[in-house]
């Protein structure tokens, strides 16, 4: 792992993230891709403090194991991990972050242990008398040695040979700074001399106060042994939870270290795809400081590098290839939230030249080497830098051509730089090569550092001799050397390259203008369909009108007014005239699209004449007439599904007790047990069985035998029942 971060320069990189792990461990986060990716999603909606730093605990769980004890500040480290999930377990979480947080039921008994400890990791007070009484004896003692030192500096006797009146801390003890000729006025021992040639002294009344405090010290240290044996055991009867809770305080660990690795330079995970896309867009390689941001579609099986030299050829492959193993591994990195990155399950890097004296290997041999093992590869992808190195250029490219070839068939991506005309218009005409050339600016004499897609890029190697100070005679004589057709070659690749930038930014162009276009027809679309809502309500308001002049006539009709007939025939030759129908082009619908009729949306289910069934977004069904429905982009809503949903056990435990059952009711309670555990997600757990007759234990050993879900079972350790009981792994 270590040699693929080197070659792709991410060691920096990686150290840095490493450095955000509450603990030493391996970046690799083992498990689905998707969940871990769905939980950080998760988790990054609420501000968690970060985990706290913690040592490996891999030994001391082996050690609870075999019965041993703890030391105080390994049973702490354990405190620290129960804690933070405590901490945790207060959060309104929700979805799959809050189910994995309910898994963890967290026994009373470890709860407790928590309690005995404060702030600083050390023991409370009221825990246990003795050591409480031992305490303060020992903290008494302190105050005493560091009168009786102040009580002999400011004796007369001694105040004459002191050099100072402070108090020295020499290895570890309070002493006094004397001259020569001390030991007439004061008894002592000699700890020390300075470089001055006096003395450190002990006096001793001070040190028969240490002896007293040493002797507090041992008594305190044999009460602590006996609180770590009993905690200890404890400890040892919870193992199994220990073990379980430890695994996934690194599972949150890596979680919580990424968020914290993304909001640096705000950085975007991408998830790797299944689909097979793969561009790259504006991505940013981590070993370079202002780098020029890369934009690059991958998505072919094969994608070759050309152009000049110095031109960042290598390091865009660098960068193609770091993208993929950030992303496999779910490490936040600096580019588009639309980048794309295919999942592969194995990355290789051919950068370096293989030759060695050592294993009698040269540079095309090492070569011939690497690629023998791209034979037996699956779902890789392989970067490699100069792949014509060591041997001639073309039966190189023949020989490359054929086995490029033979791998696309093999599902493997391959990534290539190359100085090969030849390689690269052989493989040019196949429609799974990407052609990509860097850029050089003719007019500043140095290369630009950006790509063009779908071209063969010039290496500019005499501009390049010239910038780095060859003299220009001799760049003179090589031209004449290399000759007026290649030279002439290479003036039409030059050619090629210049109208092919020409058409991408007319292309562009082109594209911008397109999009206006849209736009504008889209206003006007929008305006038409506004002025015919405008159209429609006043031929309504006008309709209202109407009747309420109609029913003034027929009042005027019952009141027998003679012109009433009239005027009421005229109102209705006016009604006729008047259509309140909606204007607009009626479109050429078909089945599945997604229409507008009135306020609701929906899609078309059949159709039948001038008539359309069509199903709303409420999920009703209505036949509607072909002419009163509008095109809608909008997706309807989906009606929602049933869905069937697990209740988390609420047992939770991780041992069982058989004792005292027939076979049929063990074996039933034994079933649930199980049950309840794989959906709580324990890997391991205990069941007691005895030993009595056998049959229980036979029948236990019968069922776990036929389970689907059982990894394994072996006796459990004889502090946990022995031939008596079973671990169980699931």
């Amino acid at each position: 792992m270590q040699e693929i971060f080197k070659k792709l320069d991410l060691t920096e990189y990686i150290d840095s993230f490493s450095k955000l792990l509450a603990r030493e461990k391996s970046i690799i986060l083992e498990g689905d891709i998707n969940l871990h990716y769905r939980l950080i999603n998760e988790l990054s909606k609420f501000n968690i403090k970060e985990p706290p730093k913690l040592s490996n605990l891999d030994n001391a769980l082996l050690h609870i194991q075999k019965q041993g004890v703890l030391k105080i500040y390994e049973i702490y480290e354990f405190v620290k991990i129960v804690e933070y999930f405590n901490y945790l377990k207060k959060f309104n979480f929700e979805g799959k972050l809050q189910e994995w947080i309910d898994k963890i039921v967290i026994p009373t008994d470890i709860l407790n242990v928590t309690n005995y400890f404060d702030e600083k990791s050390n023991l409370r007070s009221g825990i246990n008398e003795d050591y409480d009484a031992i305490g303060e004896a020992i903290s008494r003692n302190k105050q005493e040695i560091k009168q009786s030192l102040y009580k002999t500096i400011n004796s007369s006797n001694v105040r004459a040979y002191l050099v100072d009146s402070q108090v020295h801390y020499i290895n570890q003890e309070e002493t006094i700074l004397v001259r020569g000729g001390f030991n007439h006025v004061l008894k002592a021992t000699v700890l020390d001399r300075s470089n001055s040639g006096f003395f450190y002294v002990i006096p001793h009344s001070v040190s028969a106060l240490k002896q007293k405090q040493s002797d507090l010290i041992n008594k305190q240290e044999e009460i602590l042994l006996k609180i770590c044996r009993d905690i200890s055991s404890l400890f040892e009867k919870n193992l199994m939870f220990l073990k379980y809770i430890n695994k996934e305080f690194d599972r949150f660990d890596h979680y919580q270290a990424r968020l914290f690795f993304a909001k640096i330079d705000d950085k975007n995970f991408i998830l790797p795809n299944k689909d097979k896309k793969n561009k790259l867009v504006d991505f940013r390689h981590p070993a370079l400081h202002e780098a020029k941001p890369i934009t690059i579609d991958f998505t072919k099986a094969v994608v070759m590098i050309t152009g000049v030299n110095a031109g960042g050829k290598t390091m865009m492959l660098k960068s193609i290839l770091s993208a993929v193993l950030l992303s496999k591994y779910l490490l936040p990195y600096r580019t588009h939230a639309s980048t794309q990155v295919g999942s592969f399950k194995e990355i290789n890097a051919v950068l370096d030249d293989p030759q060695s004296v050592k294993n009698d290997i040269s540079t095309f041999a090492g070569r011939m080497v690497e690629f023998s093992k791209l034979f037996s590869s699956k779902s890789a992808i392989v970067g490699v830098d100069e792949i014509e190195l060591g041997t001639d250029s073309d039966e190189a490219a023949s020989l490359f051509k054929v086995i490029i070839e033979e791998l696309i068939q093999k599902d493997i991506k391959i990534i290539i730089t190359t100085h090969h005309k030849r390689l690269a218009s052989l493989m040019a005409a196949n429609e799974n090569v990407e052609l990509i050339a860097a850029l050089y600016d003719e007019e500043n004499r140095r290369p630009t550092y950006e790509f063009l897609q779908g071209t063969i890029g010039k290496s500019y190697a005499f501009e390049t001799a010239s910038r780095y100070g060859i003299p220009h005679n001799v760049i003179k004589k090589a031209k004449v050397v290399y000759g007026e057709d290649k030279d002439k070659l290479n003036e039409l690749i030059e050619r090629s390259s210049a109208l092919e930038i020409e058409y991408k930014r007319k292309l562009e162009k082109l594209q911008n203008e397109i999009e206006e276009f849209e736009r504008l027809s889209k206003n006007l679309k929008e305006q038409k369909e506004n002025l015919d809502e405008f159209i429609f309500e006043e031929k309504s308001k006008l309709h209202r009108e109407y009747k309420d002049a109609r029913d003034e006539a027929k009042k005027a009709i019952k009141a027998k007014i003679a012109e009433g007939h009239q005027h009421l025939n005229v109102a209705h030759a006016k009604a006729r005239a008047i259509k309140t129908e909606q204007v607009h082009d009626i479109e050429d619908f078909k089945v599945g699209d997604k229409v507008k009729y009135r306020s609701s949306k929906g899609e078309i289910v059949s159709i039948k004449g001038k008539k359309a069934f069509i199903e709303n977004d409420a999920g009703m069904k209505m036949q509607v007439s072909l002419s009163d429905l509008k095109p809608s982009g909008n997706i309807p809503k989906v009606k929602k599904k049933s869905t069937v949903t697990v209740q988390k056990p609420s047992t939770g435990h991780v041992q069982l007790d058989l004792h005292g059952q027939r076979a049929d009711e063990a074996i039933e309670n034994l079933d649930k047990f199980l049950s309840d555990a794989l959906i709580a997600g324990f890997d391991e757990v205990l069941v007691y069985h005895g030993i009595g007759t056998g049959k229980l234990s036979f029948a236990v050993k019968q069922f776990l035998d036929k389970h689907p879900r059982i990894k394994g079972y072996s006796d459990a350790h004889p502090s946990q029942g022995g031939f008596g009981a079973k671990v169980i792994k699931l």
